[in-house]
């Protein structure tokens, strides 16, 4: 199945926020999407399998760091290769636009999104205790991008 990652802006808001809520439980509103891509550095990436949505990347960058704000697959892509071609796509528009080290957070119970980080370069550089609405952990992964 061909995957392509295309980039979207703020007309993309309803898309963005619906494959966010199929992806996690905590999603976030079409109207902070919005307020997201309207913010300064941001950009908004979607991936196609088969035509169709299949699952999403937002990146902030500030000067020259970034942070991944979200990625989300859905689970019907899961395990296809869509979770690491966001994240190299995310990479190439930090990169782009000036960042040389790229943040995440990622729940210390969400064992896949760790792992699709710890094998694409990732180490644990903090914690954040109790981060998530469910009480979970997030480890906060960086990445120096070359």
């Amino acid at each position: 199945m061909s995957l392509a990652v295309t980039r979207c802006g703020s007309e993309a808001a309803a898309l963005l926020a619906a494959l966010h809520a199929q992806c996690f439980e905590e999603c976030w509103s079409e109207s902070e999407m919005a307020g997201l891509l309207a913010s300064p550095g941001v950009a908004a990436l979607v991936i196609e399998a088969g035509g169709a949505p299949g699952g999403l990347a937002l990146v902030r960058v500030v000067l020259d760091e970034a942070e991944l704000l979200t990625l989300g697959v859905l689970p019907s892509q899961r395990g296809r290769g869509a979770g690491l071609a966001l994240l190299n796509a995310a990479e190439t528009e930090a990169r782009r636009a000036g960042a040389e080290r790229l943040f995440l957070e990622v729940s210390h119970v969400n064992a896949p999104a760790a792992t699709l980080y710890e094998r694409a370069g990732y180490r644990q550089v903090g914690q954040r205790t109790r981060y998530y609405r469910d009480g979970a952990d997030a480890r906060v992964l960086a990445r120096e991008l070359e």
